[in-house]
């Protein structure tokens, strides 16, 4: 059993640097106490309680047999074969690591390292990604694999912002902020052979993209997040772009188009900003949409009306309720949209927020004073007395 794999497993891959740092290896692991956890830095109770609860699952091997997981507490990807995948991922790399490390006690650059490691596992692992290796300063993760969901790609745009912003943060001992180069990529590859053995055992991924992602790191400018124009493609409107043109790469037959990320845009409709062509026609919802568009009459003559629609994802909610949209484009209306997301679900007010964001014409980078004025203007648009606007500043 990999113990990186198995932190992976829980969801836990942040801390696969603090446990490789104090050498926690497969003899040591069923003896972690709750103590021994808060000495690697897992500070998070609910964490700890996860780990002590798994690490009790594990049951000691018989002479010469490799310990492993309990049968009730091993996941579907405690045994991996080799499988065809879609994947993004995702090349991170420390600045100027190599002056750095002629700068500083060894010792202390030890400690840049390790810091900036757990830095960026968090980050991956807030968007659900999976730390595949670190390489000293570089760090090489997956978004797609061994966990997969419907947007894989945003997630790893989301998480090279959010990595970009958070080591910025940092500081070396000398005082000097540090920085980071994140390139993207996604394409198809052949995911799960395990290769090497012991604490250098691996699953391989085979295919151009990680090398692709490799070099959009090594094309990218400190504190800049390059994306290949597969990973465009996928992400559609959702976040401010630079295109940078075709970049021709070694070991790349073809120019490939690459797109510097400039920041998360603010959207009516995530729906619809994840569309790059044109919508494709609704099909076989002429009983649901007929219902809609009941109900939108019963509401015209005065009868207030609530629908809700559920269903797996992926089933056609969101077309729905374009194609109602569409449908009431003649008819006079007030549209409000107020979404949810993943991503910020420790902002109980976010799609609130987004709603006056969108309809202010805020965009990155405005000052507080210039997002008063454009909240002014939006006032004024049903008021004499905007005032009270001002009161906070």
């Amino acid at each position: 059993m990999d113990i990186a794999a198995w932190l992976a497993d829980l969801g836990l891959e942040r801390y696969v640097p603090a446990f490789r740092e104090n050498e926690i290896d497969l003899d040591i692991l069923p003896s972690l106490t709750a103590d021994d956890l808060k000495d690697l830095g897992i500070v998070i109770v609910g964490h700890r309680r996860k780990l002590l609860k798994a690490i009790a699952g594990l049951k000691p091997a018989s002479a010469g047999v490799s310990l492993s997981p309990s049968p009730a507490l091993a996941g579907p990807t405690a045994q991996r074969d080799a499988e065809r995948r879609q994947l993004t991922v995702v090349f991170v790399d420390l600045v100027g690591s190599t002056t750095l490390s002629t700068k500083l006690d060894p010792e202390d650059m030890r400690g840049v390292i390790r810091l900036y490691q757990n830095t960026v596992a968090g980050e991956i692992a807030r968007f659900e990604g999976h730390i595949a290796k670190f390489m000293g300063d570089g760090v090489l993760a997956y978004f797609g694999w061994p966990r997969a969901h419907e947007d894989e790609a945003e997630r790893a745009a989301r998480a090279g912002l959010a990595v970009t912003e958070a080591v910025s943060r940092l500081q070396a001992p000398g005082g000097e902020p540090l920085q980071t180069r994140i390139g993207i990529a996604t394409g198809l590859v052949v995911v799960g052979d395990l290769i090497g053995e012991g604490a250098a055992q691996e699953q391989a991924v085979v295919g151009d993209t990680p090398n692709l992602a490799a070099r959009l790191q090594g094309a990218a400018e400190p504190g800049m997040v390059i994306i290949a124009d597969s990973t465009r493609h996928l992400v559609g409107d959702l976040f401010l772009l630079r295109e940078l043109g075709a970049q021709t790469f070694k070991g790349i037959t073809e120019p490939v188009s690459a797109f510097a990320v400039l920041g998360e845009r603010v959207v009516e409709s995530r729906f619809a900003a994840r569309r790059t062509g044109r919508m494709a026609p609704i099909v076989a919802r002429d009983q649901e949409l007929a219902l809609l568009m009941g109900r939108w009459e019963q509401a015209k003559s005065g009868e207030g009306q609530v629908v809700l629609l559920s269903g797996e994802a992926g089933i056609g909610k969101s077309r729905i309720t374009e194609a109602l949209i569409d449908a009431l484009r003649a008819e006079p209306h007030f549209l409000r949209r107020y979404q949810c997301s993943p991503y910020h679900v420790d902002s109980a007010l976010y799609p609130a927020i987004q709603e006056i964001t969108h309809a202010a014409g805020f965009i990155p980078g405005d000052g507080l004073d210039l997002r008063l004025e454009r909240l002014e203007a939006l006032l004024a648009k049903t008021t004499d007395d905007v005032s009270a606007a001002r009161q906070r500043r």
